[in-house]
């Protein structure tokens, strides 16, 4: 007699789910982060490193050698150090930039995508005008009617001209958004218009947020790049821009002194492509359809059924002949 409350010996342990491969992480993903841990490193780099960006350890333009790994600037400051504290200020600025300009994009949004009426005509038409406005011109206005740009000033600045496009792609997916039952139903509920938006609306386009603040990093360094190399950078800082600026300014391309303007140009391209590359993975983690594997599992999904069709369409003919009844010459069986 088998006794009820006897132990299972074969109990099987059900395997434990992979976080990194449940979240699709593709190589892409993998290149575009060590691509941008390695410039913040730089950055921080500069924090430890013996020599400070504003001492003079040489004079105009010195090759690299005798301990400056990359040579002395048109100041005889040392390259290195005034790069890790350049790309450190950049990395301020694009990340401050960028919280501002998202969060800006994301509220306007939010609020014209969900809402509707004269009050998305209204935010959408102000954001359209703020689109035909070249953002670079109203950059260099702002900036020049500043008695003194600031990191945080500067910041503030391309933050506050930089948002249009995400309030625009925001409040594409909040309108599809409104649409859903449980929109409905959390009206019924009685919940108030800043807790739909932030408890049923927000979590379904957090992946675009995420997304543009990504792109909205990349391109606020750039816009601080292009302003500092026009002279309007923050004063008395290093930023890669205002490592170019003194470079060409001091004629250091036609002087052949490549180690005071090529650093920089590299540290900003691997910036710019870094970011590009992670927004660019990051739309493969959170769209499933462009999730890594998937292609091959559409083939042989689409193998698998052409060979169900092929074996089926060989068993028709032969159950067909087979379920044939013979008749008689008077048409009994």
């Amino acid at each position: 007699m088998s006794t009820p409350n006897a132990p299972v010996t074969d109990e099987v342990t059900a395997p434990r789910s992979n976080l990194f491969r449940t979240m699709n992480f593709s190589t892409r993903f993998w290149i575009s982060l060590v691509l941008v841990a390695g410039v913040v490193l730089l950055g921080l780099a500069g924090l430890v490193y013996p020599t400070g960006s504003g001492e003079k350890v040489g004079s105009l333009y010195d090759a690299p050698g005798n301990g400056l790994i990359l040579g002395t600037d048109n100041f005889g400051h040392d390259v290195l150090a005034v790069l890790m504290a350049g790309t450190r200020t950049s990395l301020i600025i694009g990340l401050v930039a960028g919280l501002i300009a998202t969060l800006i994009g994301v509220t306007v949004g939010l609020v014209a995508g969900f809402v509707g009426g004269w009050i998305e005509e209204l935010l959408m038409g102000i954001t359209n005008v703020v689109l035909a406005i070249p953002s670079i011109i109203v950059l260099i206005l702002i900036s020049i009617s500043l008695p003194q740009s600031s990191i945080w000033s500067l910041a503030v600045v391309i933050g506050i001209t930089a948002w249009p496009w995400t309030a625009r792609a925001v409040r594409a997916q909040a309108s599809s958004v409104a649409t859903r039952e449980h929109i409905d139903v959390a009206r019924l509920s009685g919940a108030r218009l800043p807790s739909i938006l932030l408890v049923d609306v927000l979590p379904y386009i957090l992946s675009y947020a995420v997304m543009a603040f990504v792109l909205q990093v990349s391109g606020a360094i750039l816009a601080e790049s292009a302003l500092s190399m026009l002279g309007l950078g923050p004063s008395g800082t290093d930023s890669l821009g205002t490592q170019l600026h003194w470079a060409l300014a001091f004629q250091a391309v036609a002087s052949g002194a490549w180690w005071a303007f090529l650093p920089p140009t590299i540290v900003l391209t691997l910036v710019s492509f870094g970011f590009l590359l992670l927004q660019a993975s990051l739309d493969e983690v959170f769209n499933p359809r462009l999730r890594r594997g998937k292609k091959k599992q559409m083939k042989a999904a689409a193998a698998r059924r052409a060979k169900e069709a092929a074996a089926l369409a060989a068993a028709t003919p032969s159950a067909a002949s087979g379920s044939a009844v013979p008749t008689g010459p008077g048409g009994a069986a």
